[in-house]
């Protein structure tokens, strides 16, 4: 393949990737109120982490790297227990959290192909649901304003928001392959441009960042190690181990290439590097994008090469802060909207993962109604155990957290523990 052709493929991935890597840093430092300063800062780290970790999957090492054709970016399942820990315990927590969740996914890369027993569809699938439903509120805020707006939910934001969820349904239904793609992106930029004749958008931080820049380690917050934001990100590190995963094995099959249990160790520690290094930057733990699988099946075109210039650009994007600062001027009410569709997407995915695990058994469906239910619970609720020992609110004061390992706990009682009862909805459907 000649240079021009896979630079040119190359850029058809950034693109399907930017709007979900971009996103993940717009939430995250709206919800903690950062400065367009720090802003920019965030969006430029983490796109230039989205290649290190890209370049580091797709590079086939003795320890690190699946060497297939993937592409990384910050997991969405990390976005709400990322506000959560922030909001309480500061910065510190988050980052320290990161680089341990880290550092245990890297130690653990050679045993999770044995772990990940206990994460089936049926838990990942409720883990999944229950961040995707924590993180509708956020969406919602956004559409109307932002939460403490002075024209909260005013006319204008709302219109606003709802034009640019129009653009982006228009674009998904009525275009095929890479422009559908990228419709998130696409609705992205029309509502800004709406946002421009409607006085939303200010300049400012775009004209007072600089051009050129170079990543300073702990440059947010020095990290702090808090016992239980730590959990909480070890548990959503793995829920992403289990969603990469089942893209590792679709490129495998798209491929043509047979993995190991050695060749998904090492795609397992690559993640957990890249999330340390992230932590180290202040940036995010990353994980496989599944849209981009679909771009390599949609173009046929499985070449390393095209990932390996994906990743460089991506490098070569997270020094130019001026960019980066052009993504923090989108108006709140257009990030709403695409929010809201990624992240009805995330609730779909996961009750795409429930639906035929709860179809198996009622012990399933159980599994999964009390996972999620109390998952949504404490997260609606963050009262409830308040009044139990603090040794415990490690278990109990997050919504990710307590909905996780119930559906952990569950699962293990009901479908590995001793002899499987026969569900009495299904006794006869073989005569």
């Amino acid at each position: 393949m000649n240079n021009t052709k896979a630079t040119m493929l190359g850029i058809q991935h950034l693109l399907a990737m930017y709007a979900g890597a971009i996103l993940v840093p717009l939430i995250i430092g709206g919800a903690l109120g950062f400065s367009s300063a720090q802003m920019t800062y965030l969006v430029a780290i983490d796109i230039f982490m989205c290649g290190v970790a890209t370049l580091f999957q797709v590079w086939k090492g003795k320890v690190i790297g699946i060497g297939l054709p993937v592409v990384l970016g910050c997991t969405f399942t990390a976005v709400s227990p990322i506000i959560a820990i922030g909001s309480g315990g500061g910065l510190g927590d988050v980052y320290g959290a990161i680089i341990a969740s880290g550092i245990i996914i890297v130690l653990i890369g050679g045993l999770f192909g044995k772990l990940i027993k206990f994460f089936p569809p049926v838990v990942t699938g409720s883990v999944v649901t229950i961040i995707g439903i924590s993180l509708i509120p956020v969406a919602i805020n956004n559409m109307a304003g932002g939460q403490g707006a002075a024209d909260f939910a005013s006319g204008s934001n709302v219109a606003l928001a709802f034009i640019t969820l129009l653009i982006i349904l228009v674009i998904y239904r009525f275009t095929v392959g890479f422009v559908r793609a990228i419709a998130i992106l696409l609705g992205m930029v029309s509502g800004t441009v709406i946002g421009i004749f409607m006085g939303k958008v200010d300049f400012t931080p775009v004209a007072e960042a600089s051009w050129l820049h170079i990543m300073q380690p702990f440059y947010l917050a020095t990290p702090t190690f808090n016992a239980s934001a730590i959990l909480t990100m070890t548990l959503v590190a793995m829920v992403s181990l289990v969603e990469s995963t089942g893209v590792y094995y679709a490129l495998s099959d798209i491929t043509k290439k047979d993995l190991t249990s050695k060749d998904l160790s090492k795609g397992y520690r690559a993640e957990g590097l890249a999330s340390i290094i992230g932590g180290i930057f202040n940036a995010f733990p990353y994980t496989t994008f599944s849209q981009n699988v679909g771009l390599i099946q949609m173009s046929g075109v499985r070449d390393r090469k095209v990932i390996f210039i994906t990743g460089g650009m991506l490098v070569a994007l997270g020094f130019l802060p001026k960019l980066a600062a052009l993504t923090t001027i989108i108006p709140t009410p257009v990030l709403g909207a695409a929010m809201l569709a990624m992240f009805g997407m995330v609730i779909t995915q996961g009750v795409r993962m429930l639906a035929p695990e709860i179809a198996k058994s009622m012990e399933n469906a159980m599994v999964a109604a009390l996972g999620v239910g109390l998952g949504i619970g404490v997260a609606t609720v963050p009262g409830i155990f308040e009044n139990l020992p603090s040794w415990m609110s490690i278990l109990t004061s997050n919504g990710i957290v307590a909905g996780s390992l119930t559906a952990i706990f569950l699962n293990v009682l009901f479908n590995m523990v001793g002899m499987k009862r026969v569900d009495p909805m299904h006794i006869g459907e073989a005569n």
